[in-house]
């Protein structure tokens, strides 16, 4: 875990050494990018996931799960693979509602975008594709460097009438300023308060499209306090095995979560 906690402090912490201001109309037109960058749009995306959660004082836990992902339409299928006594169960999105499935009562229940993935720090909302430009305005925009990376930084606030619709009412992004892939984000309260903080270290290149390798969130809301310093909770995030071939459209289905955790 020891990778996990130097990935934080490098990508996550890095003070910018400059900043230069970009006006209104350009940071419109590039958070628009930045969205883009997020989605496999026209394709069918499919990733092998491991999550691996540190609980300070607990220990850690893994889940392995296989999503699959058609942006184009907002669907999206996750099955749980591991570990064995969640096997079968599953998330499957479609007509903007998210389903959970639990094999063993063989029901479907609603679940939200913001509800935590299995109980990690990971939100649903970020296994998907973002839509910032969408949802929230800017307050400012400027070009800054993060450790060696010359990024984009956005501080931004969610729309009035999508408040209680967003995971995070505040935010600020930092993007790498030639490809709008997202390296650092922090998600704020209304009140100002440092809630989570995610790095995003590493991206792989798969038929031309950029995927993230790693990513790492850490809860600034779960912690425990050891040796007199407070230790947060944090999720390493590890996608493999990327393919964008074609999917059958019952893979983003109630019916195939069932049929496969028979």
């Amino acid at each position: 875990m020891k990778k996990i906690f130097a990935l934080i402090v490098f990508f996550a912490f890095s003070a910018p050494f400059f900043a230069q201001k970009i006006s209104t109309a350009e940071a419109n037109a590039l958070l628009k990018k930045v969205d883009a960058a997020t989605g496999y749009y026209g394709v069918d995306f499919t990733g092998e996931y491991v999550l691996v959660q540190e609980k300070p004082g607990q220990g850690s836990s893994i889940t392995s799960a296989i999503m699959y992902r058609r942006d184009s339409k907002s669907m999206c299928t996750i099955r749980i693979t591991g570990p064995d006594a969640d096997k079968g169960k599953g998330y499957v999105q479609f007509d903007k509602n998210i389903w959970f499935y639990d094999p063993s009562n063989r029901q479907f229940t609603f679940t939200a975008p913001k509800d935590k993935f299995q109980d990690t720090n990971v939100n649903n909302s970020d296994l998907r594709p973002q839509h910032y430009s969408e949802n929230y305005d800017i307050e400012s925009a400027e070009y800054v460097t993060l450790g060696k990376l010359n990024c984009i930084c956005f501080t931004l606030n969610a729309s009035k009438k999508l408040l209680n619709d967003v995971d995070y009412p505040a935010l600020k992004l930092w993007v790498t300023k030639d490809d709008f892939l997202t390296r650092k984000r922090e998600d704020y309260s209304l009140s100002g308060q440092l809630l989570r903080v995610t790095a995003i270290p590493s991206y792989q290149k798969v038929d031309g499209r950029s995927v993230p390798s790693k990513m790492v969130i850490q809860d600034r809301l779960r912690g425990l306090k050891i040796n007199g310093k407070i230790k947060y909770e944090s999720t390493q995030v590890t996608v493999s095995n990327v393919s964008f071939q074609k999917l059958g459209d019952v893979v983003y289905s109630k019916q195939y979560l069932e049929n496969m955790s028979l």
